[in-house]
């Protein structure tokens, strides 16, 4: 592939422009992405890594799936039905997979590790930016709705321990839905959250997959051998309206978005090339829509309309194979909440440090009560706004216009950028293409964005 010449110019914030004295921001925990020197570096200009194609698919199934699930029956409650949700999905994956292909291509243009990188050095300074705020805002969010998550699914488990699921909410006080949040917030997340490495992170990983798994497949299960007690609402056939279906959206790109740590992937790979890592992340988005599917589908069919933005809210609290479910769900979310707060402080610690024109090495006497500080400070905000805000459907539609961003925005714009810094006088007809393709990317990810904003400040007048 010919390289195209990038600007990556970062002495405008005043710090090096040494990879080693920048701040390496949203390495996944699960990879090797060390920073690169000039000995080190392979003739294409990039490490060679250590993780096999298979191992590079697990990983970007496990980055793509997650709590995410939860919300996919009411997704395609919301499109319209089973058709509308399905075409929806299929639609979208074909956008999903081409970004992380971008993503791919432009990393290996600017020689970057990290998605925030490669933005930056492709995009330039203020696009830069705004994708790091943007991550900061998205991983903050994510991490309200898996407190929220906690909250849910703590409610049916404790309902079941009472023996009265139906009045379990006017029980005592230490059965109270805020207390119990905040006790395991401050036993379980807190500590977890406050280290500087995230690497013990990896051997919870695969417990959170094969509970994304279970959950998958309890769902399908209880489709087809439904429990009496269980009678579905309305089956819709068809959207109300094709906004209806665009409200689906942010659901669906929350869900399938792993383009932030696609990057560090990427270039972990044994073989780091764009032809490589397509046939990579279309196996692992077809087995990502897999599971999406059989969850969304089977959890829609069987309650209809009447289905939770949360489905296992749905299920009886005294049914133990869910409560299994619940139980995973919650071991998943434990786990994956530090790691969104990692990603989210390196982006603030990375932006404070360039805003004082300060490489990391010339401030590491202050970076741990700093870290400490950010994240108290993360913590009790997500707590307090995870205790006031109970409905999860209102967070992952927000932070979804948000993942559109990541999806479809910064590689549109990426792609953009790069084949306009080409210098080839005669411009070809698949430049041309290109180009078109990347302004598509940008227009779709702008108006699901600017949809889903519209709707929340809709929504928040008429309450």
């Amino acid at each position: 592939m010919a390289q195209v010449s990038i600007n990556s110019d970062y002495s405008e914030w005043g710090s090096s422009t040494d990879a080693g004295e920048r701040a390496r921001l949203l390495q996944s925990p699960c990879v090797d992405t060390a920073p690169k020197s000039e000995g080190e570096a392979s003739p294409e200009g990039l490490d060679r890594g250590t993780t096999s194609t298979l191992g590079a698919i697990f990983i970007v199934v496990n980055a793509c799936l997650g709590a995410g699930l939860l919300n996919f029956p009411a997704a395609f409650s919301t499109a319209g039905g089973v058709a509308a949700g399905v075409t929806l999905q299929m639609g979208m994956l074909v956008f999903i997979i081409s970004g992380l292909v971008i993503l791919a291509y432009c990393s290996q243009a600017s020689n970057e590790r990290t998605y925030q990188e490669v933005v930056w050095a492709v995009c330039g300074k203020l696009t830069g930016v705004l994708c790091e705020v943007a991550i900061a805002i998205y991983t903050f969010g994510t991490c309200i709705a898996f407190l929220i998550i906690i909250g849910d699914q703590q409610d049916k488990i404790i309902a079941v321990m009472a023996k009265d699921p139906e009045e379990a909410s006017g029980g005592p006080w230490y059965t109270d839905r805020k207390f119990t949040i905040s006790l395991t917030a401050f036993l379980f997340i807190l500590p977890l959250s406050i280290p500087r490495e995230i690497g013990f992170q990896k051997y919870a990983s695969f417990l959170s997959v094969v509970g994304t798994w279970y959950v998958t497949a309890i769902i399908i299960i209880k489709y087809i051998w439904p429990d009496k007690e269980m009678t579905p609402g309305d089956i819709l056939t068809r959207p109300a309206s094709w906004m209806a279906v665009f409200n689906a959206m942010p659901t669906i790109c929350f869900g399938f978005q792993c383009h932030v740590s696609s990057v560090p992937v990427f270039n972990s790979m044994r073989q780091p090339e764009v032809k490589t890592w397509g046939g990579v992340v279309t196996a692992a988005m077809v087995i990502a829509l897999a599971v999406y599917m059989g969850t969304g589908i089977c959890g829609f069919l069987t309650f209809g309309a009447a289905v939770d933005p949360d489905v296992l809210l749905s299920y009886p609290s005294e049914d133990m194979a869910v409560a299994v479910a619940r139980a995973f769900i919650i071991l998943s979310v434990l786990t994956s909440y530090p790691i969104l707060h990692f990603c989210g402080r390196a982006v603030v610690e990375g932006l404070w440090l360039r805003y004082q024109g300060m490489a990391v090495e010339e401030d590491v006497g202050r970076e741990q009560r700093r870290r400490v500080l950010q994240t108290l400070v993360w913590f009790l905000l997500t707590l307090l706004l995870a205790l006031f805000i109970p409905d999860i459907g209102k967070v992952i539609s927000v932070i979804g216009g948000l993942a559109a961003c990541f999806i479809f925005v910064f590689p549109g714009l990426c792609l953009i950028q790069a084949k306009l810094s080409e210098m080839e006088e005669v411009k070809p007809a698949s430049w041309w293409a290109l180009v078109s393709y990347g302004v598509l990317l940008v227009t779709l990810g702008a108006f699901i964005f600017g949809q889903t904003t519209a709707n929340a400040i809709y929504v928040d007048l008429l309450a």
